[in-house]
């Protein structure tokens, strides 16, 4: 996260194999780099996903998505996704991400995600390190 804020920045840039035919960024991208973003931001405070599924069994899985597509990203664009951290349950956060170009929102995301035991799939308690993080962040 960045220090001065609780919002994550990403960058990324947008390739040929992320466009159509017309070089506008195909819609199932943005969840790729919103994904990624949200992976980022972990490993930002130094609680990666892949510690979180080694040392706890357990790892964060999308729940629910809601997407709003604002304005297209077109190739060669630099692109900026920022994550902000909504809600944290005993098992459960929610993510607010926006898909910039400059200041130019192309889109919005509301990302519902449950921990869960990798082994079984099933919902648990998100591990006390993680947890203490994001709620610092809400």
């Amino acid at each position: 996260m960045d220090k001065d804020t609780t919002e994550h920045r990403h960058e990324l840039r947008v390739y040929f194999d992320d466009t159509d035919a017309g070089g506008v960024a195909y819609h199932a991208n943005y969840l790729k780099w919103a994904e990624r973003a949200r992976t980022e931001s972990l490993r930002a405070m130094d609680l990666p996903h892949s510690f979180m599924m080694v040392r706890y069994n357990a790892m964060l899985v999308v729940r629910r998505i809601e997407v709003e597509y604002v304005a297209p990203a077109r190739l060669d664009d630099a692109l900026v996704v920022a994550t902000r951290v909504v809600s944290v349950g005993a098992a459960t956060m929610e993510v607010s991400q926006r898909v910039l170009r400059g200041e130019a929102v192309l889109a919005k995301l509301l990302v519902g995600l449950v921990c869960v035991r990798a082994d079984a799939l099933r919902p648990t308690r998100l591990p006390a390190p993680w947890r203490a993080a994001l709620e610092g962040l809400v």
